[in-house]
């Protein structure tokens, strides 16, 4: 390896057998031990569905992950993201050695310490002083070098009260903290942490990361970070990969992995898709026909910031009531929702009635108020204080924003925040 690279994964690939525990049945195994006495590669590679968990099983046998190849430099932080099933904890135990690759190799420098899951690691009948010298000596520290740290640890952790309790008695949360802390603390040369942050309130969050951030820029250590969080990958990542299906889609910046992964089922949800969707919702009061977001001029779901988006509803009023609430919730999809808005909110009338027939409602979402990113709109319809009619995961529009730096454009650049309305300022002499 080069000299400034840590962590080497060569053509790694993982292979599961499903339904089964174990490898699979003894006429598999001794057709195995054939293979490799002959000096034959196992006839079992060859065979293996791919890891898509949505598909029905077409094999015995299904590929985890499949010809993996990375390198990781010293002092990196590596976001490492998917959906659920893409193969990210799986590529972890292999990289912190908890399992081992069917196929591939890895190649490391130095001491390597995993956060995988909540808990691990710790006995439960120890108390969390205890698994402290436990868990370094498990990462090869002598008991003088964790003395040195401990007070660090515990301090860090805010678990002082509970410190000589059996850990078995601690809250999932303090067990990540705990665990965190050791981790952190006892300067591994690599750090892999899979989505234990999810568990850890706000204040402990923002500490972890200002940690992680810490011992890779000034110690030189390198972090291996997975997470379903977005904002927390683009704060903390200097790099990041996408994985689908068990294989690398994507390596590269961190804003266009996000990216990537954000918009990777957008091609999937076809037009016909949304319309069947909505041909779906029955309801004796409302029947949507259409919902249409769009830029006048534009023809696709990329957008400009300086060009106002209109939300246009066609619909059938069945059957006239009080407080009939259409509206949406608007995403951001790296950090979540943004607003709802609806029409029985903005005409300040909870007692607003509409009349029967076919009606439509149009709306526009101001120019100059959200930046470039990816975002996603849900409709909602429903009757004040009594129920939802429309209120679907699944029927959601998602659009993308550029900044193109138009004549009407008063921004440029990339800005940091969601939204950017324009400010009434006035500056005045004294």
């Amino acid at each position: 390896m080069k000299d400034d690279v840590i962590l080497k994964a060569v053509n790694i690939s993982k292979q599961y057998r499903l339904g089964l525990v174990g490898t699979g049945t003894l006429t598999h195994d001794l057709n195995r031990l054939w293979h490799k006495i002959r000096g034959k590669e196992d006839p079992y590679l060859q065979i293996g569905a791919v890891n898509d968990r949505s598909a029905t099983a077409s094999s015995d046998y299904v590929w985890a992950l499949q010809d993996i190849n990375f390198e990781v430099k010293r002092g990196e932080i590596l976001g490492i993201i998917g959906k659920n099933g893409a193969g990210k904890s799986t590529l972890l135990k292999i990289l912190s050695r908890v399992t081992s690759p069917t196929t591939g190799s890895i190649k490391t420098k130095g001491r390597i310490a995993s956060l995988l899951e909540v808990g691990t690691g710790m006995h439960p009948e120890l108390t969390g002083r205890e698994n402290i010298y436990l868990n370094g000596a498990i990462l090869g520290m002598t008991k003088s070098e964790i003395a040195s740290k401990i007070d660090e640890i515990v301090e860090f952790s805010g678990c002082q009260m509970y410190i000589d309790t059996p850990v078995k008695r601690y809250s999932s949360g303090m067990r990540v903290r705990l665990g965190f802390a050791v981790a952190a603390f006892l300067e591994p040369d690599i750090l892999v942490v899979d989505e234990v942050l999810a568990v850890g309130d706000a204040e402990f969050q923002k500490k972890a990361i200002g940690k992680m951030k810490d011992i890779s820029s000034t110690s030189g250590r390198t972090v291996l970070f997975v997470s379903h969080n977005m904002a927390s990958v683009q704060q903390l990542c200097t790099r990041a990969i996408l994985l689908e299906n068990g294989e690398i889609t994507y390596s590269g910046d961190t804003s266009k992995t996000i990216n990537k992964y954000l918009v990777q089922d957008r091609l999937k949800v076809k037009d016909v898709d949304l319309k069947k969707i909505i041909s779906n919702q029955k309801d004796n009061v409302f029947k949507l026909n259409e919902i249409k977001v769009h830029q006048l001029k534009v023809n696709n779901l990329v957008f400009y910031t300086h060009r106002n988006i209109h939300i246009t509803y066609s619909f059938n009023v069945l059957k006239e009531v009080i407080g009939l609430r259409i509206g949406f919730d608007l995403y951001d999809m790296k950090s979540g929702i943004i607003l709802w808005r609806s029409y029985h909110d903005d005409n300040s009338n909870e007692f607003q009635t509409v009349a029967l027939g076919k009606r439509s409602l149009h709306v526009k979402i101001p120019k100059n108020l959200l930046k470039k990113g990816a975002y996603s709109l849900k409709p909602l319809v429903g009757i004040h204080n009594n129920r939802w009619i429309i209120n679907d995961d699944k029927l959601l529009i998602h659009f993308e924003i550029e900044n193109t730096g138009g004549v009407d454009s008063v921004y440029a650049g990339n800005r940091p925040g969601v939204i950017m309305p324009l400010m009434d300022w006035k500056m005045q002499d004294v």
